[in-house]
């Protein structure tokens, strides 16, 4: 066995829920796996914690498991600790994606009990014997909770679990206060009111949801299309029927609700296909971390506005920026960009290499032609190999991507000294689903800050712009 002391690891901490079999949260499990580390004389460097993350559903994003892998494949951690394999992975997938950044890395898997090497084919074999039975087990609880489910809807009876905005947690007891609020709901909703509006009064009136949290616009919408609160049971490839449960709104009140959400559905398709073409939509960020979507101001001007803006209490962001004004700043910038830009119609168009690059890349292969040596004198591991070899030839590659660029369609035609009149050809025929396109290629992100001063222009400081690296040509 190597030594591995003082060698550089990552933790990584998992939790479904709150009522999951193993109650040993996130923050125990770090505590657990530090203990393991500083036993073992390793140094942790990362820890990876997602909390109320399922490692069995196959739709579920783990992003901390992903970014993980990603880091392990660029050769950050040798070691890798968790409080049981099963918080790690409960999908055979997963575990196949793991050994798969193991085939060119020499990782090694720790728990309280044991030490897997990924690159052993006996601990590999264990792993994916432990991983097929966490998959059997989840999947065994899943039959149960499924047909538990499917027998109360059989009686006629609610689902319990989280309560539900209305009732007691029995799913069978009304709340006075909450049901006189949601018949509340569906009366200003048909008076004309929007969901926007009505969220903004019952925030103001300092009434909250089941989890105590603020009302907000989503929330109301929710409570419109629940069948529940109309005690309708409604499941595919079964009829309608009625529940065993008392309704807080009469059907036909709730049934209403649908026709008007579906007429108003109609009209907003019909003014969005009439309406102002925001052409750096899914690019306009705001600093909170929200997208920026186009709207209409009161005065009819178009502005790109927060997401969370029509939200409530602390979750609430009022950045708001001038559509007209930032698009004309992006244009420009674009046009010179694509001035900058030499793509042709050949296969690939290469930049001239620095002489410090063209040294590195001479120097990264004089390793490798070294490193085949020492593989094929047996001085070192083939995981050892693969992880070195992997490491220089990501230097390589890295050093390439800056160097070269490649041609693509949405470029086509539009790069170059004419990139002006190209540009202007594309906004009088109308192609702005094109120009959205090009932006998206040239701009990862344009970042718009609160406002700090009054008046009129724009105010370049509150704009932040986040090219696409491989296009910094210009």
């Amino acid at each position: 066995m190597r030594e591995i002391q003082n060698e550089e690891a990552a933790i990584y901490c998992r939790i479904s829920k709150a009522d999951d079999e193993d109650q040993t949260g996130v923050d125990r499990q770090e505590e657990l796996c530090r203990e393991v580390a500083q036993r073992l004389g390793l140094r942790v460097m990362g820890v990876f914690k997602d909390n109320n993350r399922s490692a069995w559903q196959r739709n579920r994003k783990r992003p901390r498991w992903e970014k993980l892998l990603a880091d392990m494949t660029e050769g950050k951690y040798l070691h890798v600790i968790v409080y049981h394999p099963d918080r790690l992975m409960r999908q055979p997938r997963d575990l196949e994606e793991l050994l798969s950044v193991a085939d060119n890395q020499h990782v090694t898997l720790h728990g309280q009990a044991n030490r897997r090497d990924l690159s052993d084919p006996d601990d590999r074999f264990i792993l994916r014997i432990e991983v097929a039975h966490a998959c059997r087990s989840s999947d065994d609880t899943s039959r149960r909770v499924k047909d538990a489910y499917a027998e109360r809807r059989r009686a006629g009876k609610p689902h319990t679990g989280r309560r539900q905005y209305g009732y007691e947690r029995d799913g069978m007891t009304i709340v006075e206060h909450e049901a006189e609020i949601i018949r509340e709901i569906f009366r200003l909703y048909l008076d004309g009111k929007t969901a926007v509006a009505i969220s903004r009064i019952l925030h103001e009136r300092g009434e909250t949801t089941a989890e105590g949290k603020d009302w907000q616009p989503s929330t109301v919408r929710n409570m419109l299309d629940s069948r529940r609160l109309a005690g309708i049971i409604s499941q595919p490839g079964e009829p309608i029927r009625m529940g065993a449960w008392p309704a807080i709104v009469d059907t036909g009140v709730w049934q209403e609700a649908q026709e008007k959400r579906a007429h108003r559905g109609r009209q907003e398709k019909q003014r969005c296909a009439q309406r102002y073409f925001y052409t750096l939509r899914g690019i306009v960020t705001c600093t909170c971390g929200s997208r920026m979507g186009g709207s209409s101001s009161t005065r009819n001007t178009h502005i790109y506005r927060c997401a969370r803006s029509q939200r409530n209490g602390t979750q609430r962001c009022p950045v708001t920026i001038s559509a007209e004004a930032l698009e004309r700043l992006m244009r420009d910038l674009a046009i010179k960009v694509l001035e900058g830009l030499d793509v042709s119609g050949r296969p690939m168009s290469v930049m001239p290499v620095s002489q410090v690059d063209a040294d590195a890349d001479a120097a990264d292969q004089r390793q490798l032609t070294e490193l085949d040596e020492m593989w094929t004198a047996k001085e070192i591991s083939t995981p050892e190999y693969r992880a070195m070899r992997r490491r220089i030839s990501d230097r390589i590659k890295a050093r390439q991507r800056v160097t070269i660029t490649r041609p693509v369609v949405v470029l086509e035609g539009i790069t170059g000294p004419n990139a002006r009149a190209a540009w202007r050809a594309l906004e009088q025929a109308g192609d702005y689903e094109r120009i959205n396109a090009i932006y998206q290629h040239l701009f990862a992100a344009v970042i718009v800050k609160p406002r700090t001063r009054r008046g009129r222009g724009l105010d370049l400081k509150r704009i932040d712009v986040e090219p696409n690296n491989m296009h910094l040509a210009a």
